[in-house]
């Protein structure tokens, strides 16, 4: 039997035009050593951390996934923040809308009946865009990112020497109107 463990999370993942208009708010930011930006392949808007796992785990994750009856929404990043504890700074959107709400809580509900262990901190919708930053930089006013999320991905971490790599490893869309349970 494997010993494999995955890092596993679920996340939105932006189309092309979102994580370019993030790229864009990263390069903004004036960074000093050891800061550094994340690379735009690796943003992404995480919605439950399900942290390390044994690889079978996979198959109770995907179909949790698969079960997810939310509806799609449109998050506004509209602000900068810098976190000390972490050291990065973020694109926050500053209203949960009620949709990404509404999917967090069903989400982390089914995480917690199949007996996932999750230690969320609540919904703070934000995409991480500089880590490594030791004192906080002059944060510039964030032109409004308006991303519409139409889908929830399973995704992969891996840390090589450079970053962490993130793999979508599923991807379920987000519905039009949510479903009745």
């Amino acid at each position: 039997m494997s010993d494999e463990r995955l890092r596993l999370f679920f996340a939105l993942w932006p189309a092309a035009a979102v994580r370019m208009d993030l790229g864009a708010a990263a390069a903004a930011l004036a960074l000093e050593s050891p800061a550094r930006r994340v690379a735009a392949v690796n943003f992404h808007l995480t919605v439950a951390f399900v942290g390390d796992v044994p690889a079978a785990a996979l198959a109770s994750l995907r179909q949790i996934g698969q079960s997810v009856r939310a509806a799609r929404c449109g998050v506004r990043l509209d602000c900068y923040e810098y976190w000390p504890k972490p050291e990065c700074v973020v694109a926050l959107a500053r209203t949960v809308p009620v949709a990404l709400q509404t999917l967090w809580d069903e989400l982390h509900a089914a995480l917690a009946d199949a007996g996932f262990e999750l230690r969320p901190k609540g919904l703070r919708p934000h995409v991480t865009l500089a880590r490594h930053c030791r004192a906080q930089p002059a944060l510039p006013p964030l032109a409004p990112i308006d991303w519409p999320a139409d889908a929830l991905c399973l995704l992969r971490s891996e840390t090589d020497a450079a970053a962490p790599v993130y793999t979508v490893l599923d991807t379920w869309p987000l519905l039009d109107k949510p479903l009745p349970r």
